[in-house]
């Protein structure tokens, strides 16, 4: 089992960053431009049972990616499991802890690669790179956006 963690000091209240992660464009909005990932649908917000599809592309190579919620608290924590896509194993927990007024914004995900412990070995290096650049991505944009809201209020 592979584990990646992300965590960011976001500058506005817990509630505005839960708010923009109810946003109905958020995958969207998340997905970096240059990752060849579609989102197909986005159902149910970010409560047990939500449920999200995607379109990965490796080269021309389309591969679907399906994650169910099975765990919300609003306003701390939710968590998306993968139902089927390309990992043998994806848990990943979305934390949201208030800090002086801002939110500590938490991403932890534990992950399994197909082919077992010699393929973690070989490949989780190059799994947990994209992770970090997927994940400082969509963090810079949760702070470039949140703090814009927490401004406005």
């Amino acid at each position: 089992m592979l584990h990646y963690r992300k965590s960011t000091l976001i500058d506005a209240p817990v509630e505005v960053v839960w708010n923009f992660h109810e946003r109905q464009d958020i995958l969207e909005r998340l997905t970096p431009p240059w990752q060849p990932v579609q989102v197909v649908r986005r159902e149910g917000g970010l409560g047990v049972g939500a449920i999200s599809e995607f379109r990965l592309f490796f080269g021309p190579i389309p591969l679907r990616w399906v994650a169910i919620h099975i765990e919300c608290e609003p306003y701390s924590i939710f968590t998306d499991k993968q139902k089927e896509g390309p990992m043998a194993y994806w848990v990943h927990r979305h934390q949201f802890s208030p800090e002086a007024g801002k939110t500590r914004l938490t991403d932890r995900i534990e992950y399994g690669l197909p082919g077992g412990w010699l393929v973690e070995r070989l490949l989780g290096w190059w799994v947990d790179a994209q992770l970090e650049q997927l994940f400082s991505y969509r963090h810079q944009v949760t702070q470039i956006e949140c703090s814009r809201i927490g401004e406005e209020t």
